[in-house]
């Protein structure tokens, strides 16, 4: 009998959202934020964080169940977990990609089947009147929440890139799409001998400076403005492009790649992240989905397996091309000049 084909999995992963809605909720009404003070009982974490008494028990003991949440006797606290990455006030903080799945995604996705069947964006360019990176760089708001994100997805694979990839070899860098600056801030936290610049759009300058400098490392991180399809990339031992290639077409793919190429001296580096995808295409599911999730919000972008970039790095020139695993679903290839 325990050869049996039992639904178990089909419903566990059909009904997931109800799991995930509960996560996003808990986040965005700062539940572990409130418990990283100390434990609480029920009726003063619902009042705190303004749950109606109705839904107050099941949603609290729901966290409990989860493993996001502890329990002794009638008092709730935080497990280490959500202490250390969703207390909004640690610097390592994750929740900001959380609170964009919230508002973003969530909603979106929902319309995965009409994505499926057309190919097309669904989100705020589905009529084809806006582009993705336009609308959320108008809106300051938007834009905060959107580079708080970033740093969110990426937090834990940027310091394992600041401190396991080579730096000895190298005395600059360029980190393309940069964001918050989490990883070039990584970069110099770990390497005091470097000295490295964040490349984006001059919206972002404000919000990186002020990362930057909280962290100490101003003196030696610098932001460049510029627009990776108008203008050429700054010079660097060493360039980084995380979380971007996957936003674009291929064509658009190879054309950054190609400008990396020519950015960096012989002997330098490009390092791309990613959530790769295994080169058979069957285990890192997040990866997939990742891709799935650029069906939804741009025109053309899409995930790949590392097989993918290495063939589109040697067809630039690039050699001594290899894959490295991260953390979770993140990999990265790492191409010589």
């Amino acid at each position: 009998m325990s050869n049996q084909p039992t639904p178990e999995n089909i419903l566990q992963t059909g009904m997931a959202f109800w799991a995930s809605k509960t996560l996003l909720c808990a986040v965005e009404l700062g539940v572990f934020t409130e418990l990283a003070q100390g434990p609480a009982s029920l009726d003063s974490l619902r009042e705190r964080v303004g749950l109606h008494p109705r839904g107050a028990l099941d949603f609290l003991d729901a966290l409990v169940a989860l493993g996001f949440l502890k329990r002794d006797g009638s008092r709730y606290s935080n497990t280490p977990e959500t202490d250390l990455f969703l207390d909004r006030n640690k610097p390592s903080y994750i929740g900001g990609i959380l609170e964009m799945a919230n508002r973003r995604l969530y909603p979106i996705w929902s319309n995965l089947t009409d994505a499926l069947r057309t190919g097309k964006p669904q989100n705020e360019c589905k009529d084809g009147e806006a582009d993705l990176f336009e609308t959320i760089y108008a809106d300051p708001a938007s834009l905060k929440e959107f580079l708080s994100a970033m740093t969110g997805v990426s937090h834990a694979a940027n310091t394992i890139i600041a401190r396991t990839f080579p730096w000895q070899d190298y005395h600059t860098f360029i980190d393309v799409g940069t964001a918050q600056g989490d990883l070039a801030v990584q970069i110099a936290l770990a390497n005091r001998h470097l000295r490295g610049s964040g490349f984006d759009r001059p919206e972002v300058a404000p919000v990186f400076r002020q990362y930057a400098e909280t962290a100490g490392v101003a003196d030696r991180v610098d932001f460049v403005s510029g627009d990776f399809f108008k203008d050429e990339l700054p010079q660097a031992d060493v360039v980084l492009m995380g979380h971007i290639l996957h936003d674009w077409d291929l064509p658009t793919k190879k054309m950054l790649i190609r400008k990396a190429f020519d950015a960096i001296p012989a002997g330098g580096a490009l390092i791309v992240y990613e959530s790769i995808i295994d080169d058979d295409r069957s285990k890192n599911a997040f990866g997939l989905m990742m891709s799935l999730n650029m069906l939804i919000e741009t025109p053309g972008g899409f995930d790949f397996t590392g097989a993918d970039c290495a063939g589109w790095m040697k067809g630039t020139g690039f050699s001594d091309i290899h894959v490295e695993p991260l953390i979770g679903a993140d990999s990265m290839v790492i191409g010589i000049k």
